[in-house]
């Protein structure tokens, strides 16, 4: 019988994100997991919604053994059988991320053989989550790079705290796994930006686009205003920077800033505007919450990117992949130009 992994969800950052990666890295090597002390390190320790939704998903797509998939619960045993392609419906039943639900299950469903469809429902556009525009701008992209064919859609935008989101995500059956590659230096060939608005007056979309276009010298033009439907009010404002590397391969990045209650229009906008300033400083072709999410994804099919710096959310989930792979990401520091990861999957 394979030896369960087992994982202490105290150290590092203490959040999420170690039962996330630990529950895809658990399936794609079909190692049984044992996660104690989940979620240590925030203020409302154990299972969310969210969570519990992940632990769920992973469960239906490889018909695994679980205990402890409770609201609350603090303990996980998890013990995978083989993926299986199909259709799936996952259901957050708040305003939790469903994009951070389908970033955990997507490279498990990579790993099976014929096409998906995945709908997630829950919170689209959330702080402290990629939103839905990053998942398409960036993070599809990316498992493209690897040989994926993959595609998604927006049904309907769910902001937090009232969510009711929903999107899909389409897998195509043909995989042509390859190594991923992006240490080239970047260039900048362009910035835009986007306000999505629900529920709010104009006047807060416009305040944020004066912002934008004074600290990133846009001109208004390059700075969209969506009005959007949703359950509950919501901003987000956005910033794609468009560059390409030395290699001539596309490299885009995301930035986001989520508006909220008492927080001015001004600030939301300055907040992106100085994200997406930080990454066009360096040469690095991979941002700082891309290089998080790369380290899981790149367990499918291996590979290199160089990043700025690593964040202390991306080193917790660094070290959790290790405890999978065998030490299988390396990490070298390469001054001035930043942090070189590469991941060798077993």
């Amino acid at each position: 019988m394979t030896q369960s992994v087992k994982i202490d969800g105290s150290f590092g950052e203490g959040g999420g994100q170690i039962l996330r990666t630990s529950l895809t890295l658990s399936a794609l090597t079909g190692r049984p997991l044992q996660l104690d002390q989940i979620r240590a390190g925030r203020g409302k320790p154990g299972l969310l919604r969210q969570h519990l939704t992940c632990v769920r998903a992973m469960a239906e797509i490889c018909a695994a053994d679980v205990s402890g998939d409770a609201l609350g619960s603090r303990k996980l045993t998890f013990r995978p059988r083989a993926a299986r392609a199909g259709e799936y419906r996952f259901q957050v039943g708040s305003a939790g991320s469903a994009v951070l639900v389908c970033q955990t299950v997507l490279p498990v469903l990579a790993s099976a053989a014929g096409a998906s469809r995945v709908v997630v429902e829950g919170g689209t556009h959330n702080p402290a989550a990629p939103p839905f525009d990053f998942l398409t701008a960036v993070y599809l992209p990316a498992a493209r790079a690897i040989g994926l064919d993959v595609c998604a859609e927006l049904h309907s935008y769910g902001f937090y705290p009232a969510g009711g989101g929903s999107f899909e995500v389409r897998l195509g059956a043909e995989r042509d796994l390859r190594k991923y590659e992006r240490c080239a230096s970047r260039r900048v060939v362009g910035v835009r930006a986007r306000i999505v608005s629900a529920q709010l007056p104009p006047a807060v979309a416009e305040r944020e686009r004066r912002v934008l276009c004074d600290r990133l010298e846009l001109d208004p033009a390059a700075v969209a205003v969506d009005r959007v439907a949703s359950r509950g009010p919501g901003n987000a404002v956005c910033v794609a920077v468009e560059g390409i590397d030395s290699d001539e391969r596309d490299v885009t990045e995301l930035f986001t800033a989520f508006g909220s209650r008492g927080v001015r229009a001004e600030r939301v906008a300055s907040e992106a505007a100085t994200q997406a300033l930080t990454y066009t400083a360096t040469d690095a072709p991979v941002g700082e919450h891309l290089a998080d999410q790369l380290i899981t994804l790149l367990a499918l099919a291996g590979g290199r990117f160089r990043t700025a710096r690593l964040s202390t959310h991306a080193q917790t989930n660094l070290t959790t992949v290790n405890r999978f792979l065998g030490d299988g990401v390396a990490v070298a520091e390469a001054a001035p130009s930043g942090t070189l990861v590469n991941v060798r999957p077993e």
